[in-house]
């Protein structure tokens, strides 16, 4: 299920990011150990995620994702190993709500509505795995820049 779209402002956010380039049918296996080493760099430099975890995608997914999987910071970090400094830009977007199982993301209509430019896009779980561990209960908010 998807929410009526919204035109929204976002303000930028300092995140920490791992940058991955990788085919669709990998994204399970690399999800879980970048977002497992953000935060263990993250702990190790005495810092917390200032929010959920998100990735943005530098382009639409096809046979291959090209994304950032991140969390906003409170401050900057010092990068290590595959973890860096990054940014979510300041941007008016075209933003919903996904509800259902991340693989519903790749359907028509989850992802893509009128108004959306195509390609970059952005996702924050806002209910994931972890604390919402029923498919149908797991939220993800989808935001894309307007076109």
């Amino acid at each position: 299920m998807i929410d009526t779209p919204q035109v929204v402002q976002t303000d930028e956010q300092v995140t920490a990011v791992i940058h991955i380039t990788v085919p669709r049918a990998e994204i399970s296996q690399v999800m879980g150990p970048a977002i497992g080493e953000i935060l263990s760099t993250l702990a190790a430099q005495g810092t917390a995620p200032a929010g959920p975890c998100y990735s943005f995608h530098w382009k639409k997914p096809s046979d291959t994702f090209d994304f950032e999987v991140g969390f906003p910071v409170s401050r900057p970090i010092t990068p290590a190993g595959r973890v860096k400094m990054s940014r979510l830009p300041a941007a008016r977007v075209v933003r919903t709500m996904y509800r259902g199982g991340y693989e519903g993301l790749g359907r028509p209509g989850a992802s893509s509505w009128p108004g959306l430019k195509a390609g970059v896009s952005r996702c924050r779980t806002v209910c994931g795995k972890a604390t919402c561990p029923v498919p149908s209960t797991v939220r993800t908010r989808i935001c894309g820049a307007q076109s």
